[in-house]
C-alpha cells in the first residue's frame, strides 16, 4: 500500500523519554488512519545536539527538507509553542494540507484514541 506521508509537528518537553513515548503514540494512530508518519525533529534529536546552534539549525533545515515532501502536516498534541507556528507557517508557504490529529481522526472516523 502506498501510505502517504504525514509529517508530525508537536510541542516537545524536555523530558526525552516522554517525548519519545507521545511519538511512537502519534506515529501509531497515524500509520492505523492509513498514513507513513514521520518525525523528524524526535528521529533528529536522537544525535543532534540542540545546546549547539549549529546542530540545532541543521535539524531545523533537516525537518524542514522533510516537510516539503509530506502530503500533510499534522499538529498532535494541545500546545503551540515557537516549532508549531514555524513548521504551520511554512507547510502553507509550501501550500500543504495541514490540520489536528483530531481532524485526521473525524475524517477517517476512528474517534479519539489519546
Amino acid at each position: 500500500m502506498n501510505r502517504p506521508i504525514a509529517y508530525i509537528t508537536a510541542a516537545w518537553s524536555d523530558n526525552e523519554y516522554e517525548n519519545a513515548e507521545r511519538c511512537a503514540q502519534y506515529r501509531r494512530i497515524l500509520f492505523d488512519a492509513g498514513y507513513d508518519p514521520k518525525c523528524p525533529m524526535q528521529d533528529y534529536s536522537n544525535f543532534i545536539r540542540d545546546e549547539i546552534p549549529e546542530e540545532y539549525e541543521s535539524k531545523l533545515q533537516m525537518s524542514r527538507r522533510e516537510l516539503r515532501h509530506c502530503k500533510v502536516l499534522v499538529v498532535c498534541g494541545n500546545i503551540v509553542d515557537d516549532i508549531v507556528k514555524s513548521d504551520i507557517a511554512y507547510a502553507e508557504k509550501l501550500g500543504k494540507a495541514a490540520t489536528t490529529l483530531d481532524g485526521i481522526l473525524t475524517v477517517k472516523g476512528l474517534g479519539r484514541k489519546v
